[in-house]
């Protein structure tokens, strides 16, 4: 059976891959608008490029950002996709993997609805799990990394709480 999102935007933020770049990699992220809040319409707004500068101080900071990810796993579990995942979603920003500049040229980007010092729930897990093994199913065995781990020194999520060792065995 396939696994199939809940919701389905179409973000703005996003264009063509390079000519023949093939997916190689998951780039699993964490956000939480505003930072440590949880619900609420604000990853929708922002990654469609329509977050009200004025609903809260810090969105006055990240106004205008323009940001996509392919997939948001909120805390319940529920999947939303903002760019097909053939279009490149502008996720991972200045980042490299194994000598490659441009993740997101080929790679899919995957936020989890949280933050570097909360743990995430396990209905995220299942869904993740879900949503990893259907990508494998598509594209074949991807390499797996943390935005941390492609923007070193810049980026922290997913943070210490997410549990690579029972992600990684869940999906090989």
């Amino acid at each position: 059976m396939k696994f199939v999102p809940d919701t389905i935007f179409q973000s703005p933020h996003c264009d063509d891959r390079p000519e023949g770049e093939k997916i190689s990699l998951l780039v699993i992220h964490n956000i939480a608008l505003p930072p440590g809040e949880y619900g609420g319409p604000w990853i929708d707004d922002l990654f469609m490029g329509r977050l009200d500068p004025k609903a809260h101080p810090y969105f006055e900071e990240i106004a205008g950002l323009e940001v996509s990810s392919h997939y948001l796993i909120r805390r319940d579990g529920s999947l939303t996709q903002y760019v097909p995942c053939e279009k490149r979603a502008w996720h991972a920003g200045a980042s490299s993997w194994k000598g490659r500049e441009r993740c997101n040229d080929f790679s899919i980007g995957i936020e989890l609805e949280g933050s570097d010092d909360v743990p995430f729930s396990e209905p995220q897990y299942a869904t993740l799990i879900a949503l990893t093994r259907e990508l494998f199913s598509r594209y074949g065995k991807l390499d797996l990394a943390g935005h941390s781990d492609v923007a070193p020194g810049r980026k922290t999520d997913p943070g210490p709480w997410f549990e690579w060792d029972r992600f990684r065995a869940a999906v090989t």
